[in-house]
C-alpha cells in the first residue's frame, strides 16, 4: 500500500510542478489551482508512505522518479527538450533509485 501512495504522491506533484509554468506567476487560476491541490495531495500521501518506508529512501525515489517526469512532461507540454548531459544525468538518477529498491537492506522487498 506504501507504494500506491508513493506512486500517488510522484504524480501529484509532477502534476503540480508542470502546472507551474502554465499559472504564469500565480495568475491563472485553474492551473494555480492545480499546483496548490497537487503539492497538497502530494505531501499528504507522502506522510502515509512514511509510516513504513524509511525517510531518506521515499524521498530519493519521489525526487528521482519525479525529475524524470518533469522532464517528459516539460519535453511534451512545453518543447522543452533535455539535452545529452541532462539524459545522461537523469539516467543515473534512475540507476541510482534502482539501485537503493533493489539492493539497499533499508527498503522492504
Amino acid at each position: 500500500m506504501a507504494y500506491m501512495y508513493l506512486a500517488l504522491a510522484i504524480v501529484a506533484e509532477v502534476a503540480a510542478t508542470s502546472a507551474l509554468k502554465a499559472s504564469a506567476e500565480f495568475t491563472r487560476w485553474v492551473p494555480s489551482l492545480i499546483v496548490v491541490a497537487g503539492y497538497g495531495i502530494a505531501f499528504y500521501c507522502l506522510t502515509l508512505v512514511l509510516r513504513t518506508i524509511p525517510l531518506g529512501i521515499t524521498y530519493a525515489i519521489w525526487s528521482g522518479v519525479g525529475i524524470v517526469l518533469v522532464a517528459a512532461v516539460g519535453a511534451l507540454l512545453y518543447r522543452q527538450m533535455p539535452d545529452w548531459p541532462a539524459i545522461i544525468g537523469m539516467s543515473l538518477i534512475v540507476a541510482g533509485v534502482l539501485v537503493i529498491h533493489l539492493f539497499s537492506s533499508t527498503v522492504s522487498h
